[in-house]
């Protein structure tokens, strides 16, 4: 079973989506990774959803990727005492450590960490933003603050601090024990939420040790600031625009997601644009107009995968929203102009033999229309390196190990494949051919150019690539 086109879909698993029939029909309907949001999800639902996923991977034949989503820390006021609260324009309103309950003048916010990182002129967020305080006095035990924007206010609303870098980890005791939970189900990947600084990534790679590949969700004006350094440190990047949309004026948010997209794809890292992208499909079996035009803007940029968060987990049309995004994603592969925005933004090779072989096996496929590239990988580098070079052909990953299969399931334009290592040069282009016709990649008489590292069976050591062609039989001649 093959995809015809390049770009991923995660769909994110929930009451809509929980049964294993439900998970086959996405997948068949074209996702490609599922998401496990650990904010809403107990170690035994993680432990079914896991074995359910592993079980249409049987049945499809095909490996499946796994990504675990920690909730990351959640910053949310205390109480009122008499329930909720108008704050008006202009007005004074009081953020403090008194665990009293909260009025029109005040409130206790029990995180003694966001009340020291305060400064007059930072601005706090509250309730997705829909009001918004500025700092006039801000101390250890509380911050006075102004009303910039009033509204309705009431217990455990949701805080956000734009302006302030809070001097604490990313990863809270939950994500801890969560973590650990989903490696011992040996997911593929872990997701880390609001991410502030490189930092915050190093707990996380302590605990996974290689286990699982680290996505680092950029949802704070903070990570912004320090992007280059979080992508290198990190194995993918999410482009997670509801929260960052709320620390962040949201019409900056769409530059920062090509940004965003264009650093991923220059680093050689996968990078998932998520949030909102048929978010109307909740409730409707067909897209707004705008939503189409988003997930086409994200394919057209070169982004590894777009993600379906509630659409697919607790919606009323998740197999329609998957199969919607399916549909956009192929159309626009088929546009005229996608090749040419992809191949405008290629970024040139690192200086390594690894990327200058990956490069001239894109280069020598399109020049030679060549059916497919075939890369032999142990870690999945190559496949990545391929992958970012974004060839105009498939490209077939060939891998002795399931996990890294699973894992590159998230990668643009890669076609996985669990395939034991070749034995010798003749049998690495014997097999290379044979997986290449049976996949339905190239037919007899077609050519398609295989990498490959020597001595067989050493990772990260790409050094070598041989054109070949099909047989009549399937079997590679040179």
């Amino acid at each position: 079973m093959r995809r015809n086109r390049r770009v991923k879909i995660l769909a994110t698993l929930g009451p809509s989506s929980s049964e294993q029939d439900i998970i086959e029909t996405l997948y068949r309907s074209g996702a490609d990774v599922f998401r496990i949001n650990m904010s809403h999800t107990d170690h035994d639902r993680l432990k079914m959803l896991v074995e359910r996923i592993r079980s249409v991977e049987e049945n499809v034949g095909r490996p499946i990727g796994i990504l675990a989503d920690l909730q990351g820390p959640k910053l949310r006021l205390g109480t009122f005492a008499d329930g909720p609260v108008m704050l008006k324009n202009g007005a004074s309103f009081t953020l403090d450590a008194d665990t009293s309950g909260g009025d029109v003048n005040r409130v206790h916010l029990p995180h003694p960490e966001i009340l020291q990182a305060l400064e007059p002129g930072h601005r706090l967020l509250l309730d997705d933003g829909k009001v918004q305080l500025l700092v006039k006095e801000a101390s250890a035990t509380k911050a006075v603050t102004e009303v910039m924007v009033g509204g309705k206010m009431s217990d455990r609303k949701g805080v956000s601090v734009p302006d302030s870098e809070i001097a604490t980890s990313a990863m809270t005791e939950k994500d801890h024990k969560d973590l650990i939970a989903a490696l011992d189900q040996k997911v593929d990947w872990v997701a880390l939420s609001f991410v502030q600084r490189p930092d915050d990534l190093a707990e996380v790679r302590k605990i996974t040790r290689g286990r699982a590949g680290v996505l680092a969700k950029i949802e704070k004006p903070q990570a912004i600031g320090r992007l280059d350094e979080i992508i290198e440190l990190s194995d993918a990047i999410m482009v997670a625009r509801g929260d960052l949309g709320v620390e962040m004026p949201l019409e900056q948010v769409p530059g920062l997601q090509k940004r965003i997209t264009r650093a991923c794809r220059r680093a050689g890292k996968p990078v998932v644009i998520a949030t909102q992208m048929l978010e109307s499909m909740i409730n409707s079996p067909v897209p707004t107009r705008a939503e189409v035009s988003d997930v086409a803007t994200a394919v057209f940029e070169g982004a590894d995968a777009v993600m379906l968060s509630a659409e697919s987990a607790a919606g009323d049309f998740p197999v329609e929203a998957v199969s919607t995004m399916d549909k956009i994603a192929h159309q626009v592969e088929q546009d005229n102009n996608y090749q040419n925005i992809i191949y405008a933004q290629r970024a040139e090779p690192e200086a390594t033999g690894a990327d200058a072989i990956s490069a001239a096996a894109r280069q020598i496929a399109e020049t030679l229309n060549l059916a497919a590239v075939v890369c032999y990988t142990t870690s999945g580098a190559t496949g990545l390196r391929a992958s970012r070079e974004r060839p105009s052909c498939p490209v077939i990953v060939l891998s002795p190990v399931l996990a890294t299969a699973r894992r590159l399931s998230l990668g643009w334009g890669l076609h996985c494949v669990v395939s034991e290592d070749a034995a010798n040069e003749e049998d690495m282009i014997d097999r290379a051919c044979r997986i290449s016709y049976s996949e339905e990649f190239a037919k007899p008489g077609q050519r398609i150019i295989v990498t490959a590292g020597v001595p067989f069976g050493t990772p990260g050591s790409t050094n070598m690539l041989r054109i070949a062609f099909v047989g009549n039989d399937g079997q590679g001649g040179i």
